[in-house]
């Protein structure tokens, strides 16, 4: 096994080590140097897009159709988008592994799943007419320049919003970067243009100039955490400064005739020159190293290293890690250092293990988390088995030690070993896979459709695995040539007591594919309604969304189904839906009742409900002002009613009748009287007449509208008594009967406070007893009478009653009336 520092260099201070990844990585006949090429974090996909601007060798009519291509880092073409939808002016990637192509006219597309599935944008801010230059790009965002030197940036890809930023002069712009939002003081993104001599700043609000000498500016490159820019001069020299430009790191003489071809910063310690087939590697203090290569070598950031890509291999190149260099350094006599060396001896059985441990006995708790570190820096197989061995040797000799960190680390080992595999093509370092996430790396394994290592890496990092087989049964959906059927069994049987499956999802994906007989079927086995509901109506399944919807009992989507019906359907075809549903009939009946009346009216002529429906004009009557109006809608309503043998039907209608006959009187009474009768009912009306004198009027509506004799009676009295009129009432009161009762005109004329009237009733109230009579009498303030009838019954009891209420002059009248009764017994 060779050294672990056998690909180290030298480089000031510190130590460069540039790892083969894989090797035969793309054809031989590719030319590399004719094709962009941009990487996705985190050792992600690498597209590749022929550069239109040189000339290529010509392989056919097949290969000279222009394309996107997306490999893994190992070479494995994992997608071939077909592109004809005009010149590329930006390529790049997203954090989440998305790829954006922005074309000359301003047009975004991001495609998110590595295999041709996109969303679209525009730029807009005159982008179509003035062309898009080029573009830079950064984790959650881009900025494109236009011809005309303006800057619109997408700070945003899950929701773009692009934005002008300020216009910076109109010059040729040599060279430009971008420092993303996170790393500025005013969190939004900020350019910066090479123009002229000097450097631009420019953000949402202002073009600085900072009056940089020594230009032009050739390129500009940005280090990962935004604290410093590179900058290459016309003459060949190299910048390095702080990006508030205030401090001058250091500077390197490149010495090169030509400018390099890109420059890049490899972690935020060195930045390298690339050439065609040279790159340099230069470090703090100006210190450098050279790299040679058979080919033309792209160079492709990280935020700790840089991938190099060539034909043959696919390199990484970053900074020995600390922990690394601790352990592994030559001459190193650090702790960690000789834990792995006590190791080698343990293995050889021999006793210096136990001298090489008791030497670092006090930071052995160190030399064991330092070796656990250095194990995840390894891409090497044999030196992680070593460190970790160190790790537990070193752990099991301590009394108190916490063994959390290093199982960790060897989950994230086997996990990072396993997604290196040349199969897979993810390169993924240690520190990228803690800023990428256990959760985002499965997301990749999906994306390339290796559901297999994804289910078992999620059942490993005890990860819910649902999206996962959602995402294998869409592909099978969209995919497979097999029979509808056969499909449907196929993801039904596997997908079978998984948790968490949207059959929703994978509907979706067969009805985007055109199978709406597979999307129905499948949506069979979705459990939630309001998942089923919305797709069903997109697929013009209005009769069984509505019926889900109803089985579900959730009366908010059953309104929105009907809603949706009712929007996109003829009012009869909506009404048929309706026919044997009543729960459905129901809700559109009272929904209707607030919001829409003209719908309830047309529900029930299509039912053939037309009481309900009179019922409903009535009501629209009452609401009316106008008494025409009032009169029309009565029309209607007794129109529909005019046909039904119904007794309820009849009744209903003869009283339409009859209240646009008092609608009418109303009106004229109105005019003939000036007063406000229209609004009223029947018996109001006719009280309202007696109440102001006109008692012929009031009897002749008594005898129009036939109102009964007792109603009749009782609405005189009262009127009469609001009135006043007591010798109407003294008249009435000589009459022989009364259909209301005497008792009516007693209470009725005694409330009205005339106790001498109401005693002219009393004695006709002939159906009361003596003691009802002589309260009454009573309360008419005359006691001697109410006596007289107790005299006439012999009530002894109740003449003594009354004896304690008589006045003055009364009490000896009452006196005698007791006395008689007393001679007699004697």
């Amino acid at each position: 096994m060779s050294s672990p520092t056998a690909n180290w260099e030298k480089v000031g201070d510190g130590f460069y080590r540039k790892v083969k990844l894989y090797d035969a990585v793309f054809d031989e006949e590719l030319e590399l140097q004719n094709y962009v090429i941009a990487g996705a974090p985190y050792g992600g996909a690498i597209a590749l897009y022929r550069d239109e601007a040189k000339l290529h060798t010509f392989r056919g009519t097949q290969t000279a159709k222009s394309s996107i291509d997306i490999y893994s880092c190992a070479g494995k073409l994992i997608r071939r988008i077909n592109w004809d939808k005009g010149s590329i002016r930006g390529l790049g990637w997203s954090e989440d592994e998305r790829l954006y192509v922005v074309t000359e006219d301003g047009t975004v597309r991001g495609y998110y799943d590595l295999q041709g599935d996109f969303t679209q944008f525009s730029l807009g801010f005159g982008a179509a007419e003035r062309k898009v230059k080029t573009c830079r790009f950064w984790p959650s965002g881009f900025v494109a320049l236009l011809s005309n030197n303006h800057l619109v940036a997408v700070t945003y890809h899950g929701e773009p919003r692009p934005k002008l930023l300020a216009v910076p002069p109109e010059d040729e712009v040599h060279a430009w970067a971008v420092i993303p939002p996170t790393y500025t003081l005013s969190r939004s993104v900020e350019v910066l243009l090479a123009i002229g001599e000097t450097i631009y700043l420019v953000d949402s609000s202002e073009a600085e100039d900072r009056v940089l000498p020594n230009g032009p500016f050739k390129h500009i490159s940005v280090s990962p955490n935004g604290l410093y820019v590179t900058l290459y001069t016309e003459d060949g020299m190299v910048w390095v400064i702080t990006s508030d430009f205030q401090n001058k790191i250091g500077e390197y003489e490149s010495k090169a005739k030509t400018p390099p071809k890109d420059v890049q910063w490899c972690g935020n310690d060195a930045v390298m020159l690339a050439w065609e087939d040279e790159v340099h590697l230069i470090g703090p203090k100006g210190a450098s190293l050279r790299y040679y290569f058979d080919g033309w070598v792209h160079l492709l950031p990280d935020i700790d290293g840089v991938r190099l890509m060539t034909n043959d291999v696919c390199e990484f190149l970053q900074k020995v890690p600390d922990c690394t260099e601790d352990v592994f350094k030559l001459g190193s006599t650090s702790p960690a250092s000789v834990l792995l060396d006590a190791v080698d001896h343990l293995e050889k059985k021999s006793p210096k293990a136990d001298e090489n441990v008791r030497l670092i006995r006090s930071n052995l708790p160190d030399a064991v988390g330092t070796c656990v570190q250095a194990a995840g820096q390894e891409f090497d197989v044999h030196w992680q088995k070593q460190l970790l061995k160190a790790a537990s040797f070193g752990k099991s000799i301590l009394d108190l030690y916490s063994s959390d960190d290093f199982v960790d680390m060897c989950e994230a080992i086997r996990i990072l070993n396993a997604v290196r595999d040349y199969k897979i093509g993810l390169p993924t370092s240690y520190d990228q896979y803690r800023r990428l996430t256990s959760e985002r790396l499965v997301q990749r394994l999906v994306n390339r459709h290796e559901y297999l290592l994804a289910i078992r890496l999620s059942d490993y990092l005890r990860l819910p695995a649902n999206k996962i087989h959602v995402h294998w049964a869409s592909q099978k959906v969209r995919n497979s040539t097999q029979e509808e059927d056969a499909i449907c069994e196929t993801v039904v049987r596997k997908l079978d007591g998984k948790p968490g499956i949207s059959f929703e999802v994978i509907a979706r994906a067969a009805y985007d594919e055109g199978r709406s007989h597979l999307a129905t079927q499948l949506l069979n086995h979705e459990t939630r309604a309001g998942k089923q509901v919305p797709l069903l109506l997109a697929m013009e399944e209005d009769e069984i969304a509505l019926d889900k919807a109803l089985e579900s009992g959730d009366t908010d989507l059953v309104f929105f189904v009907l809603l949706q019906l009712k929007k996109k359907l003829p009012l009869a075809s909506f009404f048929r839906l309706l026919t044997n549903r009543p729960v459905a009939t129901a809700l559109v009946e009272s929904s209707a009742k607030d919001q829409d009346q003209e719908l309830l009216k047309d529900l029930y002529y299509q039912d053939d409900r037309r009481l309900d429906g009179a019922n409903l004009l009535f009501s629209e009557a009452l609401k009316q002002t106008v008494p025409q109006t009032k009169v029309d809608k009565l029309k209607l309503a007794a129109k529909l009613l005019s046909d039904s043998k119904d007794p309820t039907a009849t009744l209903y209608s003869r009283s339409y009748v009859e209240a646009q006959a008092l609608i009418r009187v109303q009106a004229s009474l109105d005019h003939d009287l000036d007063a406000h009768y229209t609004g009223l009912s029947l018996n109001e009306t006719i009280l309202r007449l007696i109440k102001t004198g006109y008692g012929k009027r009031a009897a002749k509506l008594q005898s129009d509208f036939k109102v009964p004799e007792k109603t009749w009676w009782w609405l005189r009295l009262r009127g009469l008594v609001a009135k006043r009129d007591w010798g109407e009432i003294e008249e009435v009161s000589k009459q022989r009967r009364s259909p209301i009762g005497w008792e009516a005109f007693f209470s009725e004329v005694l409330g009205a406070g005339n106790q001498k009237l109401a005693g002219l009733f009393v004695g006709k109230c002939t159906g009361l007893s003596a003691q009802e009579r002589s309260e009454m009498w009573v309360k008419c303030g005359m006691v001697v009478k109410a006596g007289e009838e107790l005299v006439k019954v012999k009530d002894v009891n109740g003449l003594e009653e009354l004896r304690g209420k008589a006045r003055a002059g009364e009490a000896a009248e009452i006196e005698r009336m007791i006395g008689q009764f007393t001679k007699s017994r004697r």
